[in-house]
Order: structure tokens, then C-alpha cells, then sequence
């Protein structure tokens, strides 16, 4: 079954929170303590947080499967639209290994590539070791590693990965 995708409004917003939620406590209790997780959370998904990005041109898609809810991504342009910095890609567990990232993925290269830019970079946890190898499948490479104190005694602790883009296909 095919994947259907809308862009998030405020309107969205606890939605978005909620499948966080879900993901995030899926994905990440092998990765970062509980309180980690809670707090990235809490500092990451506050409905304010949220409301501040989509005001400022973040693009949040929203991403559907047999009719329910299954993730989202978040991406926006930077360096006067030369890159496109992709903010987050999630999917609930129970959809991984099945393709469904790299479409998502596909579409925000697309996205990239449509509005110009001329690289897609993001930042994934040193030990995600399957976003890692996902990202890598993808064409992005590892160039940089960054640790950044979040607060409260936490840190990221990522990899920046770049991939170029390629140019949008010429109509036919």
C-alpha cells in the first residue's frame, strides 16, 4: 500500500507530537537513556516549538499509510537556499524495512532539488547505526562529527551527513 503525504499546518501540531512520542520511545531507548528521551522531547516537540518553526518556513510533512498516521519529516532551506537541512524523517518501527524511508527521503531530495538547492545535509546519533547505513544506501557521507550540550546535562551527540543533489529532471 502506498504512502500519502500532506503538509502540516498548526492544525497538526499534536499530531506530530504524538507520533514523536511514539517513534522516538520505538526507536531510541537502545541509543539514549529514558531521560534523555524525554527531555529531547519535551525541548524538541513543545507545541510553541513547533508552531515557531512552521511560522518561519519549516516544511513538516505528514505521512500516511492504509489510513493511519505513520510519521513525518521536517526540512528547510538555508545558506540563501543553497542547502536544504533536513530536520527530521521518522516512521513508526513496524513500517521499517520496507522501502518507506527512502521514499520519504526521495521526496525531500526532491523537494531539495525543485527549489534549487545544492546539497541535502542532516545530522543522525553516532550509534543510529540503521539511520546511518539508511542515509549512507542514500548517498550521503559522513562530514563532520558535532557534540552540542541541549541542557540539563544532555548532549547530541551526531554526525552531519551531506549528499549532493541532483538536478530536476528536464521535461520531455
Amino acid at each position: 500500500m502506498p504512502l500519502a503525504y500532506c503538509r502540516a499546518t498548526s492544525h497538526d501540531v499534536e499530531l506530530i507530537r504524538a507520533l514523536a512520542d511514539r517513534i522516538w520511545h520505538e526507536c531510541y531507548p537502545d541509543i539514549l537513556p529514558l531521560a534523555q528521551i524525554r527531555y529531547m522531547l519535551g525541548w524538541m516537540y513543545a507545541p510553541h516549538k513547533l508552531m515557531a518553526e512552521l511560522a518561519h518556513g519549516a516544511v513538516y510533512e505528514c505521512v500516511w499509510h492504509a489510513g493511519a498516521p505513520v510519521g513525518f519529516s521536517a526540512y528547510e532551506f538555508q545558506n540563501q537556499g543553497t542547502v536544504l537541512h533536513l530536520n527530521k524523517l521518522y516512521l513508526v518501527s513496524e513500517l521499517h524495512g520496507r522501502g518507506y524511508g527512502q521514499l520519504m527521503l526521495a521526496r525531500v531530495l526532491a523537494a531539495a532539488a525543485a527549489g534549487g538547492a545544492g546539497t541535502v545535509e542532516l545530522r543522525v546519533n553516532k550509534a543510529n547505526a540503521r539511520a546511518l547505513r539508511a542515509y549512507e544506501r542514500c548517498g550521503f557521507s559522513v562530514a563532520e562529527a558535532l557534540r552540542q550540550d541541549i541542557g540539563s546535562g544532555f548532549f547530541m551527540d551526531d554526525f552531519v551527513m551531506r549528499r549532493p543533489v541532483s538536478p530536476p529532471a528536464a521535461p520531455r
